[in-house]
């Protein structure tokens, strides 16, 4: 092979590389990104006491709990965007969780276990999570 057509090539090669590299900028080149905030911070977080726990038997059929209700401090007032959760472990077909709600002063939680229905004999363990 020649001098000239080696150069040839090595010429058509280094313009094909510049083409294509030049096609994928302008498709990266278009793309814009939306300014974001991104941070990094540091607080405490203890836990919860909860206390009195409380179980309300239905009176027709007292294997069913209708509620239960507890005593937790610190405070998770309702006016806040606090909220209460109490996961019911059961022996089957568990855990169900049941949404609660607090008395003003946001220390006494009710959390109605009718939907669907707790039974005392299915009910092995109770868990409170709750966040202010």
């Amino acid at each position: 092979m020649s001098r000239f057509g080696m150069r040839s090539r090595v010429l058509v090669a280094v313009v094909a590389a510049m083409v294509i590299a030049g096609g994928a900028y302008a498709f990266t080149a278009a793309n814009t990104v939306p300014n974001s905030t991104v941070g990094a911070g540091a607080g405490t977080v203890s836990g919860y006491t909860v206390s009195a726990l409380h179980y309300a038997l239905n009176a027709t059929t007292p294997t069913n709990i209708d509620s239960l209700t507890f005593t937790i401090t610190p405070a998770v007032p309702s006016t806040s965007t606090g909220k209460v959760i109490v996961q019911a472990a059961l022996s089957t077909g568990g855990p169900t969780n049941y949404t609660c709600t607090t008395d003003v002063a946001g220390t006494t939680v009710t959390c109605p276990t009718t939907t669907p229905q707790l039974t005392a004999a299915l009910l092995t363990g109770v868990t409170v999570v709750a966040a202010q």
